[in-house]
């Protein structure tokens, strides 16, 4: 009954409204500490994940020829347009034509960027999608043991509080593809247990590290690595791994 997946998709849509509303009201230099308090999270689990693999080269591989997929398909930019697309739609009801917004203002939050919506979705759908909890705990959702999914369902939520409050509704936006993807390995669970062995999760999850330590580049404003670009690379790993090695 994908248990799982749908708790996780409202504490993320909780903890988003939850962000938002009172974004506005937390000083600018709480939102940046708690910004790099988020990036250096997720740069210590990219490490752990990262490390926890014994395929190192095919990693490294899977990545680089993931990112070569990814900018021909032009992965991030699509979900940017997607972003933006729901932004201008959700803003353009509210929004006077004749009103000219200011180049630095979100009108969705206030805050400075006028990409801060579609760079909360995607940015959020990243941290959200790529973790180590993702595949296994969808498979076990599917199973009928969403005990692996009801701890990320958590994490998720504690940290949409943190995005919607610098990136505003734009997080609400990853619950969508949570129930997309994290739905759709759960209903696929019977076939991806017998698919996938444990080395292959252990590529997948490695290869997961690495984009992760991207996000937490972005988190920390150190450079926007265009992460989902390299989501193929989470395909690529495991593949690999199935042909060379086992």
């Amino acid at each position: 009954m994908l248990v799982g997946t749908i708790a996780n998709v409202i504490t993320v849509i909780v903890g988003t409204a939850i962000g938002a509303l009172a974004g506005r009201k937390i000083p600018g230099r709480f939102t940046e500490t708690i910004m790099g308090a988020l990036g250096l999270i997720v740069a210590a689990l990219a490490v752990r994940e990262t490390l926890a693999s014994d395929e190192f080269t095919i990693l490294l591989v899977a990545v680089l020829v993931g990112a070569v997929i990814g900018e021909l398909l032009r992965i991030e930019q699509g979900l940017t347009w997607l972003g933006d697309a729901v932004q201008r739609r959700l803003v353009g009801s509210a929004t006077p034509i004749d009103v000219e917004l200011p180049e630095n203002l979100d009108p969705t939050t206030g805050r400075g960027g006028n990409r801060r919506f579609a760079e909360g979705f995607v940015v959020a759908s990243l941290v959200y999608l790529i973790g180590p909890l993702t595949i296994i705990g969808s498979i076990k959702d599917g199973l009928g043991e969403p005990t692996d999914l009801f701890v990320k369902a958590g994490l998720d939520g504690f940290a949409s509080i943190a995005f919607a409050a610098v990136y505003g509704w734009g997080v609400a936006l990853s619950a969508a593809l949570i129930l997309i993807i994290q739905g759709g390995i759960a209903l696929s669970a019977g076939a991806l247990e017998g698919v996938l062995s444990d080395a292959m999760i252990d590529a997948l999850e490695g290869a997961g590290g690495i984009l992760l330590f991207g996000i937490a580049l972005r988190l920390l404003d150190l450079k926007k690595v265009r992460v989902a670009n390299m989501l193929p690379a989470l395909a690529i790993a495991p593949l690999l791994v199935a042909i060379f090695i086992e």
